[in-house]
């Protein structure tokens, strides 16, 4: 079954999106997930951010570590690196110029 456009999109903000959130504050993949959440167009279940945390934890572009919990289990805590504050800046341009000219691609008269 092919998948609709609109999820291949968001696919492809993600990353932008997860990188802005920790960039924030650390964050645990839970809240990470909920903070996601609260935009409706960002909305991603674990099984989708989990994997893209991992994919950005082995380029380097975020690091974790351990932390007990007052409630339940430990844990991991995710923040940018260096190299991922740097591409979240490249990331954020591109998405600007992206933006714009998709505007202006919208906003032409028919030909």
């Amino acid at each position: 079954m092919p998948k609709r456009p609109q999820t291949q999109l968001k696919k492809g903000v993600l990353e932008l999106a997860i990188l802005k959130l920790i960039s924030r504050e650390e964050l645990y993949g839970a809240a990470l997930v909920a903070k996601l959440n609260a935009y409706p167009h960002l909305s991603a279940p674990a099984g989708t951010v989990y994997p893209l945390l991992s994919r950005l934890t082995a380029n380097g572009l975020i690091s974790n570590r351990w932390e007990e919990s007052p409630k339940g289990p430990p844990r991991k805590y995710y923040s940018l690196t260096t190299k991922g504050k740097q591409t979240l800046t490249q990331l954020h341009q591109d998405f600007i110029d992206l933006s714009a000219d998709m505007t202006a691609l919208f906003s032409e008269e028919p030909q």
